[in-house]
């Protein structure tokens, strides 16, 4: 009777082995498709940011060096998943799993930098004031575009060098796939206590560094959906210039929508494999297969809608202007004289974000 217990214990576990593999070996192609996909998308970003010279410009600055974080992130777990094998050592995927992390918290903290800096360019567009930037701001502006870098680099040092040294790799091969980045090695037992450490480490870092993060982004975009609100009810502004105001104002709730959509089923994974809660286990590697990586790509689509919508209004001006009479046209003049108070004297330059 014990004996038939043991056996029936042993066919489940190979049975759940065995669904494990196969959705290993899902999540690979899917990582594969979306890793493509957000090259193509953050090297778009990068190439118009580049040939068009708009590098210079503060609000696309900041966009194209989350582009470049996107970039990075998407070709190690393109890497990874071309490593992935079931017979692969776990060193190289331990590793590479580390830069990945450390990608990702760059692509973070890059995305609040991104949001911030559309927010103050937002207003300084509602305050005509794009011509004053002081060189405090310029300095602060290089710091943190430093610091996004840096500080993840700093963070995962200690994983590296302990990490290889207590040999905490083991024999993972999955650990080369997308659905480790939140807890860095999901699920499995360790060697020695420092092993362990290190798992909470990573774990913790990537938790606080999330949750600081969103808070912060929400509390940009409330502020800044309050001041257009204000704004709107106090002032008058040209057509072109109030297009462009309102085309940031939905950049604010797209991109950040963007990053949770991409940032909370990783979390939500994370959460699920700390508490071994394995019942929605699979569902959400494959969801979040599909999302953790797709930053780049959902960004590239975002900007460029943003780009096509102020064309449109650009050409809707223009189309105004040709095809008034010059009896309208003087009385639209007449009347823009009577409202001195409100005419806009900043730059014409129009950008997307």
């Amino acid at each position: 009777m014990g004996s038939e217990v043991d056996y029936i214990i042993m066919w489940v576990n190979t049975t759940e082995a065995d669904d494990l593999a196969e959705v290993y070996y899902n999540v690979k192609w899917i990582q594969v498709v979306t890793s493509m996909l957000s090259i193509v998308g953050s090297g778009s970003i990068i190439g118009y940011a580049v040939f068009q010279n708009a590098v210079r410009s503060p609000e696309v600055r900041s966009l194209f060096y989350l582009s470049v974080s996107d970039l990075f992130l998407s070709f190690c777990w393109l890497l990874g998943a071309f490593l992935y094998k079931a017979n692969t050592r776990g060193l190289p995927c331990f590793n590479l799993q580390s830069v990945g992390q450390m990608f990702y918290l760059s692509t973070i903290l890059y995305t609040v930098n991104f949001v911030w800096q559309t927010f103050r360019h937002f207003r300084r567009r509602i305050s005509h004031d794009l011509n004053q930037i002081s060189d405090t701001e310029c300095c602060i502006r290089r710091i943190t575009t430093v610091l996004c870098s840096v500080v993840p680099v700093l963070f995962i040092v200690p994983v590296f060098y302990y990490g290889n040294m207590k040999e905490c790799y083991g024999n993972r091969s999955h650990s080369c796939l997308v659905l480790n980045i939140g807890s860095h090695v999901t699920n499995d037992s360790y060697k020695n206590n420092v092993c362990a450490i290190l798992h909470t480490y990573s774990t913790t870092v990537f938790m606080t560094t999330f949750c600081l993060a969103t808070l912060s982004i929400l509390a940009i975009v409330v502020y800044s959906c309050r001041l257009f609100k204000i704004y709107q009810k106090a002032s008058r502004t040209e057509q072109d210039h109030w297009a462009v105001i309102t085309v940031t104002r939905h950049s604010f709730l797209l991109f950040p929508s963007i990053f949770l959509f991409c940032s909370l089923p990783v979390v939500t994974l994370t959460l699920v494999s700390m508490k071994r809660m394995h019942s929605s286990y699979q569902a959400l590697c494959y969801i979040q297969a599909f999302t953790a990586i797709s930053q780049g790509f959902l960004n590239s689509l975002a900007y460029g809608w943003t780009q096509q919508i102020i064309r449109c209004h650009k050409e809707n001006s223009c189309r105004d202007v040709d095809t008034q009479t010059p009896l309208l046209r003087s009385q639209k003049n007449l009347y823009a004289s009577m409202q001195t108070s409100n005419t806009y004297m900043g730059p014409r330059t129009v950008s997307a974000i």
